[in-house]
C-alpha cells in the first residue's frame, strides 16, 4: 500500500487529489526550459525561441530549439532535447509516411494528435516516465495557419499564439494583450520576438534569438538570418 507521500513514485498511481505527480513533474520541467513562442497570422505563422548555449564553450550550432517536420510545418521543443529528438523523429517519419501513403502533406491536427498519442502512452505504463518535453507545433495545412501545443500529459490545444517554458505566463499576457487575428506575417513574427524577449532572463540578441517562417502563399519552412531577427529586436 502506498503512503501518503509516496503517490508520486508510480506513474500508474493517481494521489487521493486526483493528481500524477510524475507528470506535473515533468511539466515542471518543461516550464524550467528556455522560452518558445508560435504565433499565427492570416499570412502565415512565426516560431520563436531563446537558443542561448549553456556553456560559452558549446558549439551553438548543436543548442537548438526550432527543428523542420516537413515542409509546410516546424516545431519549437522546451524540455529534455534527448526526449524531444525522439519524437521529431517520429514526427518526421509520420509526415513522410502520410506524403507516401495520400500524396498530400499532413494535417497539423492529425500529427498534433499521434504525437499527443506517443506521450500519452508513456503516462499509463510502469516502468517508464513520462516525456520531459513540450512542442509547439506551427504550419500551414488546408484550413490555414495553424499552431499546436503537445504537452507531457499527452494533450494537444489549437492556439492562435502560445508561448511554453521558463516565464511563459509572462510570454502569453504579452500576446493576449497584443494579439491581433488580423496580424501581418511581419507583424506575428514581431510579436514572437518580443515574447521571447520578455520571457528571457537576460538580454537577448540576434545571436540567441531564433525564428523559423512559414508563409501561407509558399507552404516552405524558412529560418530567418541573424541580420533579419535583428530588425525585430529593435
Amino acid at each position: 500500500m502506498f503512503m501518503p507521500r509516496a503517490y508520486d513514485r508510480a506513474i500508474t498511481i493517481f494521489s487521493p487529489e486526483g493528481r500524477l505527480y510524475q507528470v506535473e513533474y515533468a511539466l515542471e520541467l518543461v516550464n524550467q526550459g528556455a522560452p518558445i513562442v508560435g504565433v499565427s497570422s492570416p499570412e502565415g505563422v512565426a516560431l520563436a525561441a531563446n537558443e542561448t548555449p549553456e556553456s560559452r564553450l558549446e558549439d551553438p550550432r548543436f543548442f537548438m530549439k526550432i527543428f523542420q517536420l516537413d515542409d509546410h510545418v516546424g516545431t519549437a521543443v522546451a524540455g529534455l532535447i534527448s526526449d524531444a529528438r525522439v519524437l521529431i523523429e517520429q514526427s518526421r517519419v509520420y509526415c513522410q509516411n502520410n506524403r507516401l501513403l495520400y500524396d498530400e502533406p499532413v494535417d497539423l491536427e492529425s500529427l498534433a494528435k499521434r504525437i499527443g498519442d506517443q506521450a500519452q502512452v508513456y503516462t499509463q505504463h510502469a516502468g517508464v516516465r513520462p516525456y520531459g518535453v513540450s512542442m509547439i507545433l506551427a504550419g500551414i495545412d488546408t484550413t490555414g495557419s495553424r499552431v499546436f501545443m503537445v504537452n507531457p500529459s499527452g494533450s494537444y490545444r489549437g492556439y492562435k499564439a502560445v508561448a511554453v517554458g521558463r516565464k511563459n505566463k509572462v510570454g502569453n499576457k504579452l500576446l493576449e494583450d497584443e494579439y491581433n487575428p488580423e496580424f501581418t506575417l511581419d507583424e506575428a513574427i514581431s510579436l514572437s520576438v518580443q515574447a521571447v524577449k520578455a520571457a528571457s532572463d537576460e538580454n537577448v540578441t540576434a545571436k540567441i534569438v531564433k525564428v523559423a517562417v512559414i508563409r501561407a502563399d509558399t507552404k516552405i519552412f524558412r529560418k530567418l538570418s541573424e541580420s533579419d531577427v535583428e530588425r525585430y529586436l529593435t
